[in-house]
This record gives structure tokens, sequence and C-alpha cells, in this order.
């Protein structure tokens, strides 16, 4: 279930007020297309700027939540939210990414089918039949789609006032979206220079000529694979193949096995585990620091 005081203390690990400004945003939210559309972000508590926006890409327009610091121009962070899609939870993350010093932008991976948010946090999502709703919503998310998305996100990004375009940009991905920061980093590959997968699913697939680790020799980025114990357990392989892959391509990739299970990362999940969580924080923050 989604507990408050992860949110509050991801809050305050970022220098961020959450209960102060989840008051103030949460008629912002409702306005819907109104945000989208707004000239300025409103500058909340922590000195950061934030709004609901919309991305043109070639198949339709993506619903997105973009923060960043209040004053100056930063590298960008394009994250993909793990299959529970764009919610609370993972605007609370990237406010903590953007006190750090970063402009992120959390894209709604389901745009195709319905806007964010599709279900209020993981317990909704379970709740609510949540695997057999996305199914159809999933299927329309073949590498080639993702990779047109991050083409088009990333773009969106260098235009903001708010971005170096001069930086390289990151992207982080959790769980479904683990893949995703894999493509991101082939679409864009001049961009894209740091990418970290949170117990990312779907990392190697032996029958799939798009397999992210058959992708990493066409991309320029540096990569954290952070696996779930317990995927390990059922693949086991997955990490040899991963290393291998990454050291043909001559990518730098870290890649390590977290003693916590799949979804540890997401302080909504019910696997959240908060020790483990800072150090895969930790670890993609020293990442992100190359951009």
């Amino acid at each position: 279930m989604c507990e408050r005081d992860n949110l509050e203390a991801w809050g305050r690990q970022g220098g961020f007020d959450w209960a102060m400004n989840r008051r103030r945003f949460v008629a912002a939210g409702a306005l819907g297309a109104l945000a989208a559309c707004a000239p300025r972000a409103e500058e909340g508590a922590g000195g950061l700027i934030e709004e609901m926006v919309s991305v043109p890409s070639p198949d339709g327009r993506i619903d997105a939540f973009f923060v960043a610091p209040a004053r100056g121009r930063h590298p960008a962070v394009l994250t993909w939210p793990d299959i529970a899609g764009l919610r609370e939870a993972f605007k609370v993350m990237a406010r903590r990414l953007a006190a750090h010093g970063h402009a992120v932008l959390v894209v709604n991976p389901y745009y195709r089918a319905l806007a964010a948010p599709q279900f209020a946090d993981f317990a909704a999502f379970r709740a609510q039949g949540g695997f057999e709703k996305v199914g159809p919503w999933r299927a329309a998310l073949t590498p080639d789609a993702v990779m047109r998305d991050a083409t088009a996100a990333v773009a969106w990004l260098d235009a903001r006032d708010e971005v170096d375009s001069g930086r390289g940009v990151g992207t982080n991905g959790y769980c479904m979206g683990g893949p995703f920061t894999v493509y991101s980093a082939a679409a864009v590959p001049g961009r894209v220079r740091a990418a970290a997968s949170l117990h990312g699913g779907g990392l190697v697939r032996e029958d799939d000529p798009q397999s992210p680790h058959r992708l990493l020799d066409a991309t320029r980025a540096a990569y954290l694979f952070a696996i779930a114990q317990n995927d390990d357990a059922q693949e086991p392989e997955v990490k040899t193949v991963l290393r291998a892959a990454a050291q043909a391509a001559g990518v730098p990739a870290q890649v390590e096995v977290y003693p916590a299970d799949h979804g540890w990362t997401v302080i909504d999940s019910p696997a959240y585990d908060p020790a483990a969580a800072e150090r895969a924080w930790a670890a993609m923050s020293a990442l992100f620091a190359r951009l």
C-alpha cells in the first residue's frame, strides 16, 4: 500500500516539503488541460517549478510531469514509470531528483490509451485488477514505439529553458520501464549519456533481435542495472549476459543484484525497502553526476 510516511520522507530528503507542496499542487493537477497548456510552471516549495505538460509525439501527445529547479539550466532526466504508470509516487521521486539539480520529465507510458493517472497508487493498481487492465496498453509499447516517444521527449526537453542542452541527458526506468532506458539511449545516442534500470524486466530476451542487451552497442551511455534478488533467482543468467553485452559494446555498466525484491525502489510499492532504495539512489545519483 502507498505509505504517506514514505512520500514525506522522500520529500524531506530532497529538501522539499511534500505535505505543503501536495496541498498547493493538488488543485493544479485537477485542472488537467489548463495545467498542460500553461505558459509558465508555478514555483513551489524547495525552489522548484513543476507542471503537467503535453509532449508532441508521432503517435499523439504524451501527458507528462515536469519538474526542475526554479533557476538556472540543468541536465535533463527522462523517467519511465513502472507498470502502474505515472502517479503521485513518481512525482515525489522526480521532485527529489530535481532538487539535486536535474530537469525531470516523467512520462505517461500509456498515453495512447488514456491520460494519467490510471491508478492513484500501487495499492489501487492491485485492487483494481491492474495487471489485466494494462495488458492492452502495454501491447502498444513496442521497442520502436518507445524509441519514438523517447526521441520526442528528449527533443521537448532540449527546447526547455530549464534544460542545459550542452550536457547529456539521463534516463531512469522502473520495472517495465527498465528496458525503456536502453531503448531511449539507442533512440537518441548523441544525447542520452546515462541510463539507470531499477529492477527492470525483459532486459535479456534471447529470441528477440530488439532485446535491450543487443542494443547496447548502438548507444553511448553509461549504465546502472540494479537487479532484484527474486528476479535474479528466477533468471540468474541475466546479470552475466548484461555484463558480457556491455563489455562487447564498449559501454560502462554497473550490474548489481540488490538484497531486495522486485519493486524495492518505488516508494508506494509493497516491496519498498528504504535501505536498499537509498543504495540504488546513491548509485543512480553518481551515474547522473556525469551528465
